[in-house]
């Protein structure tokens, strides 16, 4: 620590500035009007109070060496920490804009005033590692003569292929969309992670010897029995895409949608690639049921592309501005904060749970009929489509924490409904059937500490075997999971392992 009273001489937090939002709604590029080293940075990473016990560093999965590189951005030492990043984090340049900072929660600056700006001091020692040509391929001495198959590019995937192509095994990541990246790439809007951050990690990775088969789906393409007789060991990364519904009166009508049908249309559009399910917001009453990251996501999406309106639905409360005692320090805390897109426009409803998508009476029979079912109170238009999404207010009551109020019913109108209200578990059907694995009583991919399944061999890592989570615990388990990979092959290891499978966050936000 340079400045032991650096903390008491800058007592605020200098966030980056915005674009104006009458200009960034018009466009898919980064909200953010400034990047990389700012003239307060280094002033800024002075508030580190460099803690006998860094909190900030428990809070975060992967044990990043905060209080160091914090104090080497201080100094302006852009190779020294390039390096502390790159000992525990693969991927900073994404964990340092679209994590949501476990470490700043734990941060015990944060007790008295605003935390430490970690995420700021993490982007812009990568940024400048980046600028200054300090981010190398790193390929292996030796290969080992081991052969591993990595199924999936999220995070996980990749952390794991790296991990392990650096350590000498032959490594090929199997993707089944047309690029790396899993929901990086289609999941998140352009405008809060730049797709050319991926490609240029692929191409490291690519240098240092990892293959990558795009187009491919394991389990169609090539079977997981296959797989597994082909390569010496298999990671099973493929994400937890099952997605939660809705299953209220009138799901069957058109025009209602899982976000993850909608988001990655729009990034597909932007880089001229075929959309699949070819939905658009443009000038439609747009009502996203869920209102985490992905549900924001949708609506600064639904946005630019010209909705008329745009509503969220939340059937929880709105969230506190200062840390409740149930979450004390330095658990995450779920605080109130505007994201980029709720400063764009649109209205977030909170205490509001959904009753029944609705249209015109006239196909209510039809849809039945064709449907198997006849749902009460649910009724469609001629085409089909949905026109509204009748909700209720909730509140505590004797029904539980989520009892409807009577008299508070309504219609929102609404030509596109999207569903953001997470997801289920892991796609395993191919999976069980050609490789059978034992699955945990949530659906996901069951494994031992050691991210070992109970196919010898296979391992699980990231989304797939911990359920929907955070890209900082997605890279956490990737690590570690190859640890467990190179210990297998080898006998020993030398790989980093941040954490063990069965290891769960002290409290987990929203995604």
């Amino acid at each position: 620590m340079g400045d032991p009273r650096g903390f008491l001489k800058v007592r605020t937090r200098h966030e980056l500035a915005e674009r104006p939002v009458e200009e960034r709604i018009k466009d898919w590029l980064d909200v953010h009007a400034e990047s990389g080293l700012q003239s307060w940075t280094q002033e800024q990473a002075a508030r580190c109070m460099d803690c006998g016990t860094p909190f900030c560093m428990s809070g975060c999965p992967l044990g990043n060496l905060i209080p160091e590189w914090n104090d080497l951005v201080r100094q302006g030492q852009w190779l020294e920490a390039y390096n502390r990043l790159s000992m525990t984090n693969n991927f900073p340049e994404v964990t340092g804009r679209i994590c949501p900072a476990l470490c700043e929660s734990s941060c015990v600056l944060g007790i008295h005033q605003p935390p430490t700006m970690i995420k700021l001091d993490e982007v812009t020692a990568i940024d400048q590692a980046w600028e200054l040509d300090y981010v190398k391929p790193l390929p292996p001495e030796r290969l080992s003569g081991q052969t591993v198959a990595v199924v999936g590019s999220g995070p996980a995937g990749l952390a794991c292929a790296q991990q392990l192509t650096r350590t000498g095994h032959t490594v090929v990541v199997f993707e089944r969309d047309d690029e790396v990246g899993g929901l990086m790439r289609y999941g998140i809007p352009n405008f809060k992670l730049d797709k050319g951050l991926i490609d240029r990690r692929v191409e490291q990775m690519k240098a240092e010897g990892t293959r990558f088969r795009t187009n491919t789906e394991v389990g169609k393409d090539i079977s997981w029995d296959a797989l597994r007789a082909s390569y010496d060991a298999v990671v099973v990364a493929i994400g937890s895409t099952v997605p939660r519904d809705m299953n209220i009166p009138g799901r069957q009508l058109d025009g209602i949608h899982f976000a993850m049908e909608f988001l990655p249309d729009a990034t597909r559009r932007f880089y001229g690639k075929q959309p699949v399910h070819d939905i658009t917001a443009e000038g439609k009453h747009v009502v996203i049921i869920g209102g985490g990251d992905t549900g924001s996501d949708c609506l600064g999406t639904s946005i630019r592309q010209g909705a008329k309106d745009v509503t969220v639905l939340q059937i929880m409360p709105q969230e506190p501005t200062s840390r409740p005692d149930n979450q004390p320090w330095p658990t995450f805390a779920r605080l109130y904060q505007k994201t980029s897109s709720m400063e764009e426009g649109g209205e977030y409803i909170y205490n509001t749970d959904s009753v029944s998508f609705e249209g015109t009476a006239e196909q209510e029979a039809r849809i039945s009929v064709e449907h198997g079912t006849r749902a009460e109170g649910f009724v469609a238009d001629a085409q089909g489509h949905v026109t509204g999404l009748k909700v209720v207010s909730v509140a505590p009551g004797d029904d539980g924490p989520f009892t409807r109020q009577p008299g508070t019913e309504r219609v929102l109108p609404a030509d596109l409904v999207l569903i953001s209200v997470g997801f289920l578990h892991p796609d395993t059907t191919t999976l069980v059937d050609q490789l059978p694995v034992e699955l945990d009583n949530r659906g996901n991919v069951a494994r031992d500490d050691a991210y070992a399944t109970s196919q010898d061999g296979v391992f699980a890592c990231g989304d797939a075997g911990r359920g929907q989570s955070l890209v900082v615990w997605a890279i956490a388990e990737g690590r570690s999971c190859a640890a467990a990979v190179d210990q297998y092959l080898m006998g020993s290891t030398e790989l980093p392992s941040p954490i063990v499978a069965s290891e769960r966050p002290m409290a987990l936000p929203r995604r």
